[in-house]
């Protein structure tokens, strides 16, 4: 039996941005920095959520919503 550490890659295939249709590089990168960004702000977000919960809810909403699109579309591959 054989054992690894595999290499986890996101891959989205139907874009149009280059011509193999499929991006790699992109989406992986984005999925690393909304981790980075979900362990930083996702706490924070928890704390201010007990005082105003809007604001609370915006700032944990913010990895997914503007962190991974913005660095996964800046990547065409």
């Amino acid at each position: 039996m054989t054992g690894g550490i595999g290499i986890p890659a996101c891959v989205q295939c139907g874009t149009r941005s280059n011509p193999c249709r499929c991006k790699v590089v992109g989406p992986t990168l984005g999925f690393l920095a909304f981790v980075v960004a979900g362990v930083v702000e996702w706490p924070v977000g928890a704390l201010v959520y007990c005082f105003r919960h809007m604001k609370g809810r915006r700032i944990m909403a913010h990895p997914a919503s503007v962190v991974y699109p913005s660095v996964s579309n800046r990547i065409p591959i």
